[in-house]
């Protein structure tokens, strides 16, 4: 029977990722979990993955990369790097099994998933994004083209995979061949629970990710970060501002129904 994995990179995002299991934890077989003891930057880091509900403790794989990123190489490359070791974890999966991979804050809609169907090479979800809360919608970014899908058998590169195949492509014209064209997207494909971290854990995200543009204070002084967060603008002075909309049927089932476990960030 045909298999699902989820897979994500992991820096600290303990928080999201554990509420990703919980949202669509009954229509995956396996999480990766991939995780590097040095960020982007080439900077030696803990391991900080935690899973907090142990009743998936047979359906995550914790892969971890401990082997240096080469002095030679840039954040991007090392980006890349890391997800090309979620192979090591998928020598288990079949040619037709079906092999996600997001952001860890990126979450497939677990109905989409439920009886998806994938007749191209590639499927991208289309999800709806927000920014520092639940409820604070980023209708700007929305939809967010975020999980991608492929099945194991043409699956050979999950860099190329997250940053190649692109809904621009479909518009390009015959004769570019090397763009990715055997593409499907799904519609209401998930959510984009976008920076639900503390000041401090923004902050650190923003030095030590591959955009190195948004690693200065500008950008990533803790003060302004949470000046960002009160005024619900956007971090990137975008002169972007979000807004909230009241939690209903769109919403995952699991944030619906703890509402007083995740108040903190809620609006």
């Amino acid at each position: 029977m045909r298999k699902i994995y989820d897979c994500i990179t992991f820096f600290n995002e303990n928080f999201i990722t554990n509420i990703r299991f919980e949202i669509i934890h009954k229509e995956v077989d396996y999480f990766i979990v991939c995780e590097s003891k040095y960020d982007h930057k080439s900077n030696k880091k803990n391991i900080n993955f935690k899973l907090k509900n142990k009743k998936f403790r047979n359906k995550v794989i914790h892969l971890v990369l401990d082997t240096p990123f080469s002095s030679k190489t840039n954040a991007w490359q090392n980006q890349a790097t890391q997800r090309e070791h979620i192979f090591h974890a998928l020598k288990i999966a079949a040619p037709e099994d079906l092999i996600m991979f997001s952001d860890p804050d990126e979450i497939p809609n677990p109905n989409v998933l439920k009886n998806i169907k994938l007749t191209k090479k590639y499927g991208i979800f289309l999800q709806q994004m927000f920014c520092y809360k639940f409820n604070l919608y980023n209708e700007h970014e929305s939809p967010w083209e975020g999980t991608r899908i492929s099945k194991r058998k043409d699956l050979k590169s999950i860099d190329f995979m997250r940053q190649k195949v692109r809904l621009k492509n479909l518009k390009q014209p015959f004769w570019k061949f090397y763009k990715e064209k055997s593409i499907e997207t799904y519609i209401n494909g998930g959510w984009h629970f976008n920076s639900l971290l503390s000041p401090n854990e923004i902050s650190t995200k923003l030095k030590t990710f591959a955009h190195d543009e948004f690693a200065g204070p500008k950008y990533s002084d803790v003060n302004i970060i949470e000046k960002n967060i009160i005024e619900q603008r956007d971090l990137f002075k975008r002169n972007i501002f979000y807004k909230k909309i009241n939690l209903g049927n769109s919403f995952p089932d699991y944030v619906l129904q703890n509402k007083e476990l995740l108040r903190e960030w809620i609006l």
